[in-house]
Order: C-alpha cells, then sequence, then structure tokens
C-alpha cells in the first residue's frame, strides 16, 4: 500500500489546515489509518486515529477540541482538519495504516506515507 499524504504549509498561529492522505488501495473495516508528527529532535508521536470500518475518531489530548480526522472510502482518503493551530504544533505529519487495527502504537502502524512539512508561525 502506497500512501501519499499532502496539505502542509506555512501558516500563522490561530489559522487552519487540512491534511489528505490518498491510500493506494482500498483499505478494510477492520483496518485504522491515522496521522502521527514529529518535530526536530523529538521522537514520532501519535495525533490521531480513524476506524475506517465505523468511523470511531481517537485523538491525542494536546489536539482534541482543535483537530478532527475524517475518511472518505469511496476516494480511500483520510483527512486530518487542524483548527487554531499553534506554534507547537509544527512538525512533520505523516499518515499510516494499521492492518490490524491499532491506534495509538506507531510500532503497530505497517504502511506510512512520506510526511508533509506543517509550520505554524507565532
Amino acid at each position: 500500500v502506497q500512501l501519499q499524504a499532502s496539505g502542509g504549509g506555512l501558516v500563522q498561529a490561530g489559522g487552519s489546515l487540512r491534511l489528505s492522505c490518498a491510500a493506494s488501495r482500498r483499505a478494510y473495516s477492520s483496518h485504522t489509518m491515522g496521522w502521527f508528527r514529529q518535530a526536530p529532535g523529538k521522537e514520532r508521536e501519535f495525533v490521531a486515529t480513524i476506524r475506517w470500518g465505523t468511523g470511531r475518531q481517537y485523538y491525542a489530548d494536546s489536539v482534541k477540541g482543535r483537530f478532527t480526522i475524517s475518511r472518505d472510502s469511496a476516494e480511500n482518503t483520510v483527512y486530518l482538519q487542524m483548527n487554531s493551530l499553534k506554534p507547537e504544533d509544527t512538525a512533520l505529519y505523516y499518515c499510516a495504516q494499521s492492518v490490524r487495527g491499532a491506534l495509538y502504537s506507531k510500532e503497530s502502524f505497517d504502511y506510512w506515507g512520506q510526511g508533509t512539512q506543517v509550520t505554524v508561525s507565532s
């Protein structure tokens, strides 16, 4: 499976961005897709995941209430709507797919996109 992420950019604090991630192959209902991010000098961390079948969403505490993950099953695409962005959201954002239905652990995700840079200026 190939994942193609897009939508990153430079935005001022308080602004919004929408990331997209298109998968080359249809996801199954047991799969999850998610977003992780990695800031310079830090480990890659969980941001949000969504169960492909039910659409149930899971968020890191740091983004809850500001970010929304969604999916378009017909387009095999997952989105991350990011509102009220803060400078600490600056990172390289990765989309990923878990065929095992993982939710939080990056080690349990099987396929990764190339990353898209999000930079939030103060």
